[in-house]
């Protein structure tokens, strides 16, 4: 509630989520996505000079494999986190989750045909994040073609009540502690 007047914030749950928090979102699941291909990489080859005793490296797979290695990643990175909770790591930590244009859950179909189309929506030149920006519902070209919108998905006043419930002596006291040396 406001001090002032005793109304309650309004929450933005529910509420397209805006340009700003989708690309931060963005930027987190990249880092992540693509360091755990690295990881996986690196581990994968490890394995296979360990096993075989040959010495390969990265460079001995041509570019084109790790490329196609990487979009099938980020494809099943995507997807797998959207089908099963509606949201990456990414989106997760800004508060975000992805749902159908009606606000159910998202489908199969919805998962797996999302990552291709938000592929798509760079390959317009960025073109496709345009309804992100000016659109009343929010929605790229991706969200358009998946049928989907994403939305906030919690609510930080709220979050920050059940905190501040669950821990009772957060709140400082002005009586100072007693020694028990002294008693």
């Amino acid at each position: 509630m406001t001090a002032s007047r005793g109304v309650a914030e309004p929450s933005l749950v529910g509420h397209y989520a805006g340009p700003v928090t989708r690309a931060l979102a963005y930027a987190l699941d990249s880092a992540v996505s693509v360091g755990a291909y690295a990881v996986m990489v690196s581990l994968g080859i490890y394995v296979v000079n360990l096993i075989t005793g040959i010495g390969a490296t990265r460079g001995d797979v041509p570019a084109l494999v790790w490329s196609l290695g990487l979009a099938l990643w980020l494809w099943l990175y995507y997807g797998y986190s959207w089908i099963v909770s509606g949201q990456t790591l990414g989106m997760a930590v800004v508060g975000l989750r992805v749902v159908r244009r009606d606000g159910a859950p998202l489908g199969f179909r919805q998962a797996l045909v999302r990552p291709p189309a938000l592929a798509l929506s760079f390959v317009t030149l960025g073109f496709g994040f345009l309804g992100i920006v000016v659109g009343r519902e929010r929605r790229a070209l991706h969200d358009v073609l998946a049928g989907t919108t994403v939305v906030y998905g919690w609510d930080a006043r709220a979050a920050r009540l059940r905190f501040l419930a669950r821990h009772p002596h957060v709140a400082a006291t002005s009586a100072p502690p007693v020694d028990a040396a002294r008693r």
